[in-house]
């Protein structure tokens, strides 16, 4: 933008200089035809005559000056704009929802852990395949965190003795953040089974968000499960959070 605008100026700052060089050509053959006086007058004329085109130059270069430094703060702030984009992108993106790099990871303490337990949310026991079920995580702190990847999730059974700790899917994941009172949730693909032999009855939940070691215990709500817990790809895993 700023070169379209300065080329103009600059062949009419030429074409001004050199009408002034032919009028200071005339002007000298002129005097040295004349009188002194005349010459005295040529000689003045000559040097309004270059004032002005000086004036008329410099009045055009400030023209294109101010043309281009009224279009360089909106190309300044795009460029500006990219490089925040490229070295700052945790914080460029923190405006459209994503999360700042300075938010601390939720912990443990500042969450509580509940399955989802909505008429949509129930798993379907008569599913041939897999269904899933939600666990939903609460930000019940003061402050701000961001949570995202695999939580740990092992249950286990009514006298605690069997425990099952379910393997993760191959899912990708982000992070997000949570305000207080804010929740997320995750959800867990279950094998159910309504067969006597080869099952696995939870009672409880242990819920471990992703790089805590300490746990947040929530009641099984759900049927019995497929026994798979020596399958190399059982059908009961969880997906991550975010």
């Amino acid at each position: 933008m700023s070169t379209n605008t300065v080329r103009p100026v600059r062949r009419r700052s030429l074409r001004v200089a050199a009408a002034v060089l032919t009028a200071a050509a005339g002007l000298t053959l002129t005097a040295c035809s004349g009188s002194d006086t005349a010459g005295a007058k040529s000689s003045g004329q000559v040097n309004a005559a270059v004032a002005a085109a000086d004036a008329d130059a410099a009045g055009s270069s400030a023209e294109a000056q101010g043309s281009e430094s009224q279009a360089d703060p909106g190309a300044k702030a795009d460029a500006e704009a990219g490089v925040v984009d490229k070295q700052s992108g945790g914080s460029y993106a923190a405006g459209r929802g994503r999360t700042g790099s300075g938010i601390e990871r939720c912990h443990t303490s500042g969450l509580k852990a509940s399955f989802a337990t909505g008429d949509d949310a129930a798993p379907d026991p008569d599913a041939s395949g897999a269904t899933t079920t939600s666990v939903v995580l609460t930000n019940k702190g003061s402050r701000t965190c961001k949570i995202g990847g695999f939580p740990g999730v092992d249950l286990k059974s009514e006298n605690g003795g069997e425990r099952w700790s379910l393997p993760r899917s191959s899912a990708k994941y982000g992070s997000i953040t949570l305000n207080p009172g804010d929740s997320t949730d995750f959800t867990l693909n279950v094998a159910m089974t309504k067969e006597e032999e080869g099952f696995y009855q939870p009672a409880w939940a242990d819920i471990t968000p992703p790089n805590e070691t300490t746990s947040l215990t929530v009641e099984w709500p759900w049927g019995t499960l497929v026994d798979q817990r020596g399958a190399t790809h059982p059908a009961t895993f969880v997906n991550p959070i975010g």
